[in-house]
């Protein structure tokens, strides 16, 4: 297979074009069928301590080990390159999917199983929560709370019913998980729609725990196409 700047080429590359078609037809609602694919959320930096490397390292071997397609943001930098490195280095499909801007900066990923660019953050977000039976958050920034709540939103409008976990890294999302219960202490936040996040430390047990999970009885607000 064709290399470019050290890099296996992806074996697929696809230019997406979501906005030729109405957002109904790519939600996709697979609450019924057993884990096949799982998305991770996560940062374009490595961050200051190795912990997050390491962790994100595992939590990619992992996914590859138990036969998942681990769906990511395309990158090959930071905590994104790493995930998706070792889930390929397990022997596992990854599947990347990154906007037109990112990949000419050439930040995009040119050894995955798969790869498809989008036209804007929007639609990179769509496909990634409509390819994915499940979502990961491990540490990062903005982008990677936006991205997670995003889906976390989603579940609790009842527009797809999917598992969300934390990978707690050395205690990374203790903070987040204050303001969690701040919010339901205050009001803001039902208990049951606060548990709907799953937090573990250990990554096996968080899949097995997202494996296992049981969707809450919540009333469904809006469908996939009013996304």
């Amino acid at each position: 297979m064709a290399t470019r700047r050290g890099f296996r080429l992806p074996d697929t590359v696809v230019t997406m074009a979501i906005e030729t078609r109405p957002l109904g037809q790519t939600g996709v609602d697979r609450s019924s069928e057993q884990l096949k694919s799982v998305a991770v959320y996560c940062a374009s930096s490595p961050g200051f301590d190795p912990l997050y490397s390491r962790a994100a390292g595992r939590l990619g071997a992992l996914i590859a080990e138990r036969g998942l397609r681990l769906v990511y943001g395309g990158g090959h930098v930071g905590l994104m390159g790493v995930v998706a490195d070792s889930a390929l280095g397990a022997g596992g499909e990854v599947h990347g999917v990154i906007t037109r801007a990112l990949e000419a900066k050439e930040l995009a990923h040119r050894g995955l199983t798969s790869l498809a660019v989008a036209e804007t953050m929007h639609e990179r977000k769509l496909a990634m929560s409509d390819a994915a039976d499940a979502f990961v958050m491990l540490p990062g920034g903005f982008g990677t709370f936006d991205e997670f709540f995003e889906v976390v939103t989603w579940t609790q409008l009842g527009i797809h019913v999917k598992p969300c976990g934390v990978l707690d890294v050395a205690g990374f999302f203790g903070p987040l998980r204050g303001q969690l219960n701040a919010m339901t202490d205050a009001g803001f936040l039902r208990a049951d729609h606060r548990d709907m996040i799953l937090v573990d430390e250990d990554p096996a047990a968080l899949l097995d725990r997202m494996a296992a999970w049981t969707p809450p009885k919540v009333e469904k607000w809006l469908d996939p196409q009013q996304r």
